[in-house]
């Protein structure tokens, strides 16, 4: 189901790589961690395993679109602004091999924090790439407005609409 998306807003394509490891409890066979975000995808399948050592073994773990909205430019601003700008990559277990499927991939900290505790999917925090932190500086630059912050004053309730009348035949 595809998601109506406003007219200027962009997608930009990138890649996951994530990594298996061996659980540390005897209750977890393995690990999941998402490690790096590429620019560029790498020309195989996703869930292509790139290299096993040690009982660790990297994937790559598919492709995504980061889709940035000209309304969510706060987010994108503060983000940018931070010492270090982060890309939030989502995983979800599943039934089919490797166990793991690439949900999403966004740079929107309050997108990702909606994730954060969602039962079993995984949220990783990860370095932005420059490539991705340019387009997104841009595309701030372009559509970035500033609100003001303004406070709804509260009407003032009138008590006496607001007191119960007593039904004549009680009086």
């Amino acid at each position: 189901m595809s998601v109506p998306r406003h007219p200027d807003a962009i997608a930009i394509p990138v890649a996951v790589i994530a990594e298996r490891r061996p659980g540390v409890t005897k209750w977890v066979d393995h690990v999941w961690q998402a490690v790096e975000v590429l620019e560029d995808a790498p020309p195989v399948p996703a869930w292509t395993k790139l290299r096993e050592e040690g009982g660790r073994a990297l994937f790559f773990a598919g492709t995504a679109e980061v889709v940035m909205h000209p309304t969510d430019t706060d987010n994108y601003k503060h983000n940018l602004e931070s010492a270090q700008p982060l890309v939030w990559v989502l995983l979800r277990p599943t039934e089919a091999e490797p166990g793991m499927a690439l949900q999403s991939v966004t740079v929107d900290a309050g997108e990702a924090h909606l994730h954060a505790d969602v039962g079993q999917d995984l949220l990783e925090a990860l370095p932005m790439p420059p490539g991705l932190r340019a387009l997104a500086t841009d595309f701030v630059a372009r559509h970035h407005r500033e609100r003001g912050f303004y406070k709804r004053k509260r009407d003032q309730a009138n008590p006496e609409a607001l007191a119960r009348r007593v039904p004549e035949a009680e009086e």
